[in-house]
């Protein structure tokens, strides 16, 4: 259940970023932000990408209920995957065959990583002072790393805020898991008796600030990879020291998933940089 709803949460990320953009560039003749905005407002492709983010958030949830953060996080890559399959069915675009290969190689270097390692929960419930510590150590590293991207190239400035972004939706998804473990314990009404929900908001605001500053400052060729890679990494870390998730520690697991993680990254790399820059169409159709 945990790998079908984490599937279904990169599908729907993809979608969402598909048809949003196909609606944001669907007419250019709004000359200011605000026209543009009423216009969007207007578009039901682009408010269909507000409920596949909606969706993306509940598979999510859903995922992180059924398994562990060390399976999930990592699913979430093949959104990449996904949505060169959009480009090309929907947007029509050339798809260059080394983008092919490219996707090919990471889902290959995910599935070693996760057979080899093959994470599994435990019933450990996180106590206050392990929340409190991994929020304050994330959350000062997402303040540290945005600091840092007030200055400098494009390009630094696209990594250290994608860096920041990643960190953010790592942490926010140990804030979607325990949510989803209230509202279990309590029902829907309770939730909100308790700090999980709230800390889910804040976190989804920050991290939605700060990936918008990394598609903002730079070229998403360099802010997507750091995103990419740097959450699943993040995750794991947390699921182990949280969640006391446990992974295959054996000199030849850790070899295997060492490498398959590595040959992820490469292929992520690989992905981002032959993929089409834009997502502009060569025949479009809505």
């Amino acid at each position: 259940m945990a790998v079908l709803f984490g599937l279904l949460t990169a599908l729907s990320n993809a979608l969402a970023v598909t048809m949003q953009h196909i609606a944001s560039t669907s007419e250019s003749k709004h000359s200011s932000w605000w026209r543009l905005i009423l216009y969007l407002l207007r578009h039901p492709l682009w408010l269909l990408g507000w409920v596949a983010m909606l969706g993306s958030l509940v598979f999510q949830a859903l995922a992180l209920h059924f398994g562990p953060l060390s399976v999930v996080q990592p699913l979430l890559v093949t959104e990449l995957i996904m949505a060169l399959a959009l480009r090309r069915i929907w947007l029509r675009q050339t798809i260059e065959f080394a983008s092919w290969v490219a996707a090919a190689v990471t889902g290959a270097g995910l599935i070693a990583f996760l057979v080899a390692t093959s994470p599994t929960e435990s019933a450990y419930t996180p106590d206050a002072r392990g929340w409190i510590v991994a929020s304050a150590l994330s959350l000062g590293a997402v303040a540290v790393l945005v600091a840092m991207a007030q200055r400098g190239s494009p390009s630094r400035r696209a990594g250290l805020f994608g860096a920041a972004t990643a960190i953010s939706w790592a942490i926010e998804a140990t804030f979607i898991k325990a949510t989803t473990d209230t509202i279990s314990a309590y029902g829907v009404g309770g939730v909100f008796e308790h700090w999980p929900v709230y800390a889910l908001v804040v976190g989804g605001a920050i991290g939605l600030f700060c990936e918008q500053s990394a598609l903002h400052v730079g070229p998403l060729a360099v802010s997507q990879p750091f995103i990419v890679i740097v959450d699943p990494i993040v995750s794991v870390m947390l699921g182990v020291w949280l969640y006391h998730e446990r992974l295959q520690v054996g000199a030849a697991n850790l070899a295997v998933g060492f490498i398959g993680f590595t040959v992820m990254c490469v292929g992520i790399v690989a992905m981002t940089r032959t993929a089409p820059p834009t997502l502009s169409a060569d025949v479009r159709r809505i």
